[in-house]
């Protein structure tokens, strides 16, 4: 029997807009305390301290009923999630800048608008790009604007994406000075998807991630690796304040890995470019501060 025609996914969207969506949030001391003890820190900072960037992930949740959630553990349905069968779902990256901190324990109103969707195609594809575009906003004014980068895909139960667990291609190198370490094991997958109210089953639910959507483990959340980034100035460069982040997620990463994060090799004139990566392969993320 021959495999099923793909659909077509820019005429699944065609005519898809959403209407720009008005919300409010805020981060909390408790939760900074909280994901401050996810990297075993102490408590980073307190009410009405200045936010560490990227932070208010933690803060501006959607909160859906159990009985709108997918086979997949997300929302079967959301404002700015496109009409797609079989819809599987994957951070690509961002885009931050900052004029003005947010602070702890603040409420703020977040302006949500679809920037983009476009259709590429790939080795594996055709897939749709969602860029969905945030704006914090305190008094009447703009004070942080965010860019989310959203890769869908319709992607029939059971259909293997023929990927497998990294492993080093050469020794890996010692770390450097600035580097920042992690090894996300399920115990902390699970407490990164509490934080954030992330029920996907990809990051918990190991028969699930292996024989429906096709990876070989339990997959490390984008942003987590993105915030790994992020600690690595906030740690060694805290006088040098971060007005613009942006970072591109590449490969993914599994439980158990070792995720080492630290400046690039190759740096710009005009700010700080980051990666992380299990050491002796290809970076899973990059990214690029500025002042």
């Amino acid at each position: 029997m021959s495999a099923p025609t793909p659909p077509d996914l820019a005429e699944l969207v065609r005519g898809w807009s959403p209407e720009p969506l008005v919300t409010s949030g805020s981060t909390d001391a408790w939760t900074v305390g909280a994901v401050s003890g996810l990297f075993d820190l102490p408590p980073v900072a307190g009410s009405g301290d200045d936010l560490p960037p990227l932070w208010h992930w933690f803060g501006f949740l959607d909160h859906p009923r159990q009985d709108q959630l997918g086979d997949d553990g997300h929302p079967a349905q959301g404002h700015f999630m496109p009409p797609l069968p079989h819809r599987r779902r994957m951070i690509a990256g961002g885009r931050l800048e900052i004029d003005a901190p947010m602070r702890v324990d603040e409420t703020l109103e977040r302006r949500s608008t679809l920037a983009r969707c476009d259709v590429k195609s790939g080795r594996s594809g055709q897939m749709l790009l969602v860029t969905v575009r945030h704006e914090f906003v305190r008094a009447g004014t703009t004070i942080l604007t965010e860019e989310q980068d959203v890769v869908y895909r319709s992607q029939p139960p059971g259909e293997a994406r023929g990927l497998a667990l990294d492993t080093p291609d050469e020794p890996a190198p010692t770390p450097g000075a600035e580097a920042v370490t992690l090894t996300p094991s399920e115990t902390m997958l699970f407490r990164f998807s509490a934080l954030t109210y992330n029920t996907h089953r990809i990051h918990y639910d190991l028969p699930y991630v292996t024989q429906v959507e096709g990876y070989p483990g339990l997959v490390v959340h984008g942003p987590l690796l993105a915030l790994q980034l992020l600690e690595v100035p906030r740690r060694h460069r805290p006088t040098e304040p971060v007005r613009r982040f942006d970072f591109r997620l590449s490969r993914p990463v599994f439980a158990g890995q070792h995720v080492v994060a630290g400046p690039a090799a190759d740096q710009p004139d005009d700010g700080l470019a980051l990666e992380a990566g299990v050491p002796g392969t290809s970076p899973s993320v990059t990214g690029t501060v500025r002042g």
